[in-house]
């Protein structure tokens, strides 16, 4: 079972990247998929959430409006889209598998991680 998340970097401050987070077949069958972001020196937080099928998402209230996930089942893939980015959104963002289909943001749900992909951002 692999995850494999890609896209961060460095961007200014108002700009926008977009994560991919790739996994096998196995991995993203049935599943919800979330996306969380640890902060230098914090703990790792929720930042988004979506569904098996896509129609429920979730997001943390500090990215609402500015973050959009989404999903290609047929290619296994999950997306982060992130745009107004600002310098407290600099992380190591991670993917994630729920053990279940539905959208969940509690972290102990989640028990298959991608190895995360840096974001940074200047002011």
């Amino acid at each position: 079972v692999q995850l494999q998340a890609s896209g961060g970097g460095l961007v200014q401050a108002g700009g926008s990247l977009r994560l991919s987070c790739a996994a096998s077949r196995r991995t993203f069958s049935n599943n919800g998929v979330g996306w969380f972001r640890q902060p230098p020196g914090k703990e790792r937080e929720f930042v988004a959430a979506i569904s098996w099928r896509g129609g429920t998402t979730y997001y943390a209230e500090s990215v609402k409006g500015r973050f959009t996930i989404s999903r290609d089942n047929a290619k296994n893939a999950v997306y982060l889209q992130m745009n107004s980015l600002k310098p407290d959104d600099t992380a190591v963002y991670y993917c994630a598998a729920a053990r279940g289909s539905a959208a969940v943001v509690v972290i102990s749900e989640y028990n298959y991680w991608g190895q995360g992909t840096q974001v940074t951002v200047s002011s």
